[in-house]
């Protein structure tokens, strides 16, 4: 049985508020490295001047959401944030119209940076968010919690819902382009995408170790840490399993692993419910990745991708 968390919900929103500034900034900045290197129409100092400012509204708009907002200064905070976040907002939308970028390509550098706008971001925000509990990672997550027997069934959970997440891959598949009416072209998943056009085993290095080991730990210790434990003490336990499984399927951005990935969060959910302990999802999460992964290195060196 999952323990209480003693989450604020305030705490939470401006958490979340600051996982969305960082991954906007982190597209600002794939935008830059983009100008950088195809070049563009626009003046080049003035292009790098109005990316730099709009990247410091946004560092100004997370210190913002950070602080403290007591009642006397509420409405000048907010005034602040306001102009600080809308300032980055249609400044960002320029540099991005700027600098030629379709939202097409896709590379190894271009994965990891993402990936590091959003789950390492997030994990260092998490620190944070910890910190502000006065509540160190063990005792937020459960991480003592019978350590051995939450790996193992981490483990164990992996290998039984491997073939099952393939399964259901497939069947997504298929249904997308031969149910009638709803025909359309299964997309490539951005992560095979980057595997596929990389040449070198350094960019693949890097896009693994983003895969296996960055990604499961952030988005087990947002969605199931923080977001499920949150809404079912709210009082509402069927909109925290399936919202947040729901979400995280979401934000894969891909119809195809949709349904794969929301069941793979129910299970990883009553799995730390079962537990006690994030590590038995995390453990899961990360040998699911790493399974995928190497599967993919495999395909490639085949031939198949």
């Amino acid at each position: 049985m999952l323990s209480a968390k003693a989450w604020k919900a305030d705490a939470i929103i401006r958490l979340l508020l600051s996982v969305m500034v960082c991954v906007y900034a982190g597209s600002l900045l794939l935008s830059a490295v983009h100008y950088a290197g195809a070049g563009g129409k626009t003046n080049p100092k003035l292009f790098y001047a109005l990316a730099a400012v709009a990247l410091g509204c946004l560092g100004a708009t997370l210190v913002l959401i950070s602080k403290p907002w007591p009642l006397e200064a509420f409405m000048r905070r907010i005034a602040a944030l306001v102009i600080c976040a809308y300032g980055g907002l249609f400044l960002g939308m320029w540099v991005q119209r700027a600098s030629g970028v379709t939202g097409t390509e896709v590379s190894i550098w271009r994965m990891s940076i993402a990936t590091l706008s959003f789950q390492g971001a997030g994990l260092v925000l998490v620190a944070r968010f910890l910190g502000e509990h006065q509540s160190s990672w063990a005792e937020g997550f459960g991480l003592l919690n019978h350590r051995r027997q939450a790996v193992l069934l981490g483990l164990l959970t992996a290998l039984l819902f491997l073939p099952l997440g393939w399964g259901l891959q497939q069947a997504s598949a298929l249904v997308m382009t031969h149910l009638p009416h709803f025909k359309m072209e299964p997309q490539e998943q951005l992560p095979i995408h980057a595997l596929r056009v990389s040449v070198s085993w350094g960019g693949r290095l890097v896009l693994g170790a983003a895969a296996v080991l960055l990604a499961p730990v952030a988005e087990e210790v947002l969605f199931r840490g923080i977001l499920y434990p949150a809404i079912k003490q709210a009082g509402h336990p069927r909109v925290a399993l399936w919202g947040t499984a729901l979400l995280f399927a979401a934000v894969h951005m891909n119809l195809v692993t949709f349904l794969p990935l929301a069941v793979l969060a129910l299970v990883l959910t009553a799995l730390y419910e079962r537990t006690n302990n994030l590590l038995a999802p995390i453990t899961a999460h990360v040998l699911f990745n790493a399974l995928n992964f190497a599967t993919l290195l495999v395909l490639q060196h085949m031939g198949a991708l």
